[in-house]
């Protein structure tokens, strides 16, 4: 093991800042009163000390063991110092829109960039968990054949459970009832037997989690004077290039001019939540929710998509790969091509926008 901790440490030192500066050089151009609000004066603290705190072992010795656990220890340092980037940055969006609103071209610009600095965030967090899991931690007795936080044989209708018995679980204490969830499974591949992929099971859980808490507010909300509430129904199918579940519930629907809306950061509608450093429920509170979990779905070069029926229901499709070799990480690379998308400016729409007042084209219509 200790050859491959050095390994590991020795690609790390590498990896790890150059992934930080990438992101930090983004954060750059976010627009200067975003980046003069307190929050993204913290955050930006937080990511030059981390970068400088891992630069330090460019120099070491890899064949010396204290030199492997400090680095150990510096990894759980900085991911202890990062665990609230998400409700930070979230906290400097909603300082930046009470103080001066929300255009479509800073909307562009901050969508663009937080789905970069999210999933940036996700991979960070993905190397170094990895690291210290496998070198640091012990085994956990309960997945004992886990390779740090991944399942290399990940049952994904187990994990389509968990996520729905919490769900149901916050469901019934908030509305005192909850919708039955109705699970399928097809397996294309092998007939009858289980669905199994490698895949990092904390993630998965996390994007059902999400759908399965949307599905059931909207249920219940939609149905509250119905005698009974009508079942969410999943269906999860495994075919040669990907595994696709679909979640379907008939909580109303959204209309289709919402539905980018809700993946966005800057036009969510969920009130501001009061921060405490309680560890209360996942990013509950900025609307967060669907946007990460899409970008975890994309992580593994996946996707996450609604489609909706206004006045009967929503779909939610996840989409992972079915095969591991196909499963690489998707991440942002700081170019010529990242900076231009930060140069945009307000251009006329080259498709007409229908005008509500028919226009008056009579040649005598002037008196009227």
């Amino acid at each position: 093991s200790n050859a491959c901790e050095k390994t590991s440490f020795v690609f790390l030192r590498q990896e790890l800042p150059v992934r930080l500066a990438n992101i930090m050089k983004e954060i750059d151009f976010l627009p200067d009163k975003l980046l003069s609000t307190p929050s993204l004066q913290l955050l930006q603290s937080w990511y030059a000390q981390s970068l400088m705190e891992i630069v330090e072992f460019l120099d070491k010795d890899p064949d010396n063991r204290q030199v492997l656990s400090g680095f150990t220890e510096a990894l759980i340092n900085i991911r202890n110092r990062h665990n609230n980037v998400v409700p930070t940055m979230a906290q400097g969006v909603v300082e930046y829109k009470e103080a001066f609103g929300v255009d479509p071209v800073t909307n562009q610009n901050v969508q663009y960039f937080l789905d970069r600095f999210y999933m940036s965030r996700i991979s960070t967090r993905m190397l170094m968990n990895q690291h210290t899991l496998i070198f640091h931690g012990s085994t956990n007795p309960a997945h004992p054949k886990h390779i740090g936080s991944i399942d290399p044989n990940c049952d994904v209708v187990e994990v389509v459970k968990d996520a729905c018995e919490s769900s149901r679980m916050l469901c019934d204490q908030y509305y005192l009832m909850s919708p039955e969830v109705e699970i399928k499974q097809m397996n294309a591949k092998a007939p009858d037997q289980p669905l199994h992929l490698v895949y990092v099971p904390s993630h998965l859980y996390h994007m059902l989690f999400e759908l399965f808490k949307n599905a059931m507010r909207a249920t219940v909300e939609t149905h509250e004077s119905s005698p009974s509430l009508p079942p969410i129904k999943v269906m999860v199918s495994l075919g040669s290039e990907d595994l696709t579940i679909k979640m379907a519930d008939r909580g109303g629907g959204v209309p289709l001019r919402k539905i980018d809306r809700l993946f966005s950061y800057m036009y969510s509608t969920a009130p501001s939540p009061v921060i405490d450093n309680s560890r209360n429920a996942p990013l509950a509170g900025f609307g967060y929710g669907l946007p990460i979990s899409r970008l975890y779905a994309k992580y593994f070069q996946g996707d996450l998509q609604l489609y909706s029926m206004e006045g009967y229901g929503t779909s939610a499709v996840i989409y992972l790969k079915a095969l591991s070799t196909d499963s690489v990480e998707r991440l942002p690379v700081f170019n010529k091509s990242a900076w231009r998308h930060y140069q945009v400016s307000q251009e006329a729409d080259d498709w007409c926008v229908p005008s509500r007042e028919p226009k008056k084209l009579g040649k005598h219509d002037s008196g009227a």
